[in-house]
């Protein structure tokens, strides 16, 4: 299958409807309108993320959902899935490779290292809006 039509993975997720509209915001959507891939495609691929994360086949699948849905609930950590497996899909079809579990499983672990330097820090504080204040001794 000839995959030029998409240049990445995250064109055919949007193609999809697997991917938040510019008109969303806070949660609420200002428009309701699906693709035409959407109307197909998205309900299959929901259909196939729940198959695969009740499925004791593909754990490291099943992992991440179970992660996702701590943190945003079922049905977006669903969506998450569909589109994970998409571009699985994607990567498949595009370098006419077989399926790679190892490729999510190394995603899922973090380094062992994680250390940052305290400019770091108060940059990274910074970014996410956080006023620092330094203490007088």
């Amino acid at each position: 299958m000839n995959m030029d039509v998409f240049p990445t993975a995250k064109h055919l997720c949007s193609w999809a409807g697997l991917t938040p509209s510019n008109d969303e915001s806070a949660g609420k959507k200002k428009s309701v309108r699906i693709s035409r891939a959407g109307y197909y495609i998205k309900p299959l691929l929901v259909q196939c993320a729940t198959a695969v994360v009740k499925s004791a086949k593909h754990s490291e699948i099943r992992n991440r959902y179970l992660q996702l849905k701590k943190r945003r609930g079922h049905k977006r950590a669903i969506i998450a899935i569909a589109r994970m497996l998409l571009t699985a899909i994607y990567h498949i079809l595009k370098n006419k490779e077989p399926y790679n579990p190892d490729l999510y499983k190394k995603s899922d672990v973090r380094p062992e290292n994680r250390e940052i330097t305290v400019e770091q820090a108060i940059l990274l504080a910074q970014t996410q809006g956080y006023r620092i204040m330094t203490i007088a001794t």
